[in-house]
């Protein structure tokens, strides 16, 4: 089950995608990670999932990653009396902190917090910003805002609000609750939902505690402007477009999408590309041209993996848009400038030895034509350190836990494989060669670059880089 590509792929599980036979599908097709959206489905829908991955992970013994993607707090308004209203440019709505009906003058908004820090000149964008508004006067318990763009406002639809920093945590009830359920069964990593501050990832490092890897979904401003120690807290992050393109011009979002590609690169930290990558292929069994470049972006900034949502939870065609995710993916790591493009971007190693370790590796294994880099790791951290030089050979890791392999299994470039701990350098040498012959990376007469940590066992240490032939 190798795949033949470096930069991994995420496909949501949905109403579509439920049953073994179809996950079974989307994993043939070159889905490494499976998410499960806490936004939508009862905690019985996630765990039969989940349990179907297990048992597919045991049939196939490929370490598949499972991710949780907590719902966070989502504001909204409240209902309206007679159904959907019509809103005006030019017109004022009003905002009251209750739960009475609304209408086309006046709705419910039960966030105190918004009223809290709404500020007069703040911006309000309901329904993913089909409608803009900007506050004018700011109350305890009332705002008043003219309507900028108009158009049908109907109930419960979400509220973006760029420009205020909301004192609230990321983790409401429903998500404390989500997240011991996820924790309990054995969830790889949790996405966070709208991080806008580093207390935001030490609230749920106290909770999760190192039991899952720890994802920060980027869809608020507030969190670029934090963004640094962010990074430096969580295991990995997510690009979260959707959001993240409706609080800050679509036309910046390119930009801060390679910004943080870059940062995360350098951070050593993965970064998933999420949001509308394929969103045509819900409907059609194609997509755009201007989709199929999006994603090929991504793959040239060097992201480690591309996530797919409603395409394969919901759409028409999930099977379709995880293989044309995978041949894109194959077709731009393949292409001429590839190389050059990614190289250009290449980070210096830190000033330490674990990190020059890893990087001489990725230089002696292009120096000597080695057929891949064999990685022991305890916990990841050499496999993270290798990928961020992004060789030209795949990386085949080698950890004692299968916990490590499945969060391994969402890194740029990896191969993970659950072998028993080692405890000499001529074991080191001989599990290196016979994983690398039976994983097919490497035959008879090719050569490997061997990397680990002496004395064996001990996270962190990585200080030991071998060239040895099968």
């Amino acid at each position: 089950m190798r795949r033949q590509r470096k930069a991994k792929i995420i496909a949501t599980l949905g109403p579509v995608s439920s049953d073994a036979a179809m996950i079974r599908r989307l994993f043939d097709a070159g889905a490494d990670v499976f998410r499960l959206n806490f936004s939508h489905g009862t905690k019985e829908d996630h765990k039969r999932r989940f349990d179907i991955i297990r048992s597919l992970e045991a049939e196939t013994g490929r370490p598949i990653g499972i991710l949780q993607d907590l719902q966070g707090p989502k504001i909204r308004i409240g209902t309206l009396k007679t159904g959907p209203v019509m809103l005006k440019a030019g017109d004022m709505l009003e905002f009251r902190l209750d739960r009475e009906p609304g209408d086309a003058t006046s709705v419910a908004l039960p966030h105190p917090e918004v009223f809290e820090n709404m500020m007069p000149g703040h911006r309000i964008m309901i329904d993913d910003g089909k409608l803009q508004l900007e506050a004018k006067s700011c109350g305890k318990d009332r705002i008043t805002a003219r309507i900028v763009v108009g158009g049908q406002l109907s109930d419960r639809k979400g509220v973006n609000l760029p420009q205020t920093d909301l004192t609230i945590s990321p983790l409401t009830p429903k998500d404390r609750d989500d997240l011991a359920f996820g924790l309990e069964i054995g969830v790889d990593w949790v996405a966070l939902s709208f991080v806008q501050r580093p207390s935001d990832v030490l609230e749920a490092q106290a909770i999760i505690q190192g039991r899952a890897g720890i994802m920060a979904k980027i869809e608020k401003p507030a969190a670029l402007g934090r963004i640094e120690d962010i990074v430096a807290l969580v295991d990995a992050v997510m690009v979260a477009r959707g959001d993240l393109g409706v609080e800050i011009p679509p036309e910046d979002v390119p930009g801060r999408q390679k910004e943080l590609v870059r940062l995360c690169r350098h951070a050593g930290k993965p970064v998933v590309i999420a949001t509308q990558m394929l969103e045509s292929m819900i409907k059609s069994p194609s997509p755009t041209r201007a989709e199929a470049s999006d994603v090929a972006t991504a793959i040239y900034d060097s992201a480690d993996a591309v996530m797919l949502s409603a395409e394969s939870a919901s759409g028409d065609w999930p099977v379709e848009a995880v293989s044309m995710m995978d041949r894109i993916i194959s077709h731009t790591e393949d292409h001429k400038l590839y190389r050059s493009i990614i190289e250009a971007l290449q980070p210096s190693p830190e000033d330490t030895t674990a990190h020059a370790i890893a990087a001489a590796a990725a230089d002696v294994a292009d120096a000597i034509g080695a057929s891949a880099i064999v990685a022991y790791t305890a916990s990841g951290t050499t496999a993270l350190r290798t990928a961020r030089k992004r060789p030209r050979v795949p990386i085949l890791t080698l950890s004692p836990t299968i916990a490590a392999a499945r969060r391994l299994a969402l890194l740029w470039g990896t191969h993970g494989v659950v072998t028993p701990d080692i405890t000499t350098y001529d074991e080191m040498v001989d599990h290196a060669k016979a994983h690398a012959l039976e994983e097919g990376f490497a035959k008879s007469g090719d050569r490997i670059v061997v990397i680990a940590g002496i004395p064996f066992g001990r996270q962190g240490s990585t200080n030991n880089i071998r060239v040895a032939r099968l």
